[in-house]
């Protein structure tokens, strides 16, 4: 058998035999996706607490990366918020200003956290 039998073989999700899928292997080299922070922690919780859920996602690497965008996005959106409110104001003083950043970049991963990655 050929390769382009062998690829039509693939595509139309007929079974391979051993050679077969060794030469389909070695004709379609893996796509590896590189993910964001968000992507590879939602990856992460999936493979290891939910692998029933990521069996039923169609297509794993489009719904990782568009949790990249919504985190990217959630970020922004929260971040505005905070930063009007008084608990996060800066007050002039450096020390100060620095907890109550790290503290609102907390608040704000959690919030990522809790309605994304971890749903």
């Amino acid at each position: 058998m050929n390769d382009a039998e062998i690829l039509a073989k693939a595509e139309r999700g007929e079974g391979l035999t051993e050679e077969e899928v060794r030469r389909y292997q070695e004709l379609v080299p893996p796509v590896h996706h590189v993910y964001g922070k968000y992507g590879t922690l939602a990856l992460d919780y999936l493979e290891n607490h939910a692998p029933a859920k990521m069996w039923g996602i169609e297509n794993l690497p489009e719904y990782l990366h568009g949790i990249d965008r919504q985190a990217e996005e959630m970020e922004e959106v929260l971040r505005e918020k905070l930063l009007k409110s008084e608990q996060y104001k800066r007050t002039g003083d450096y020390l100060t200003d620095v907890r109550r950043l790290n503290a609102m970049n907390a608040a704000i991963e959690e919030e990522i956290l809790n309605e994304l990655v971890y749903v």
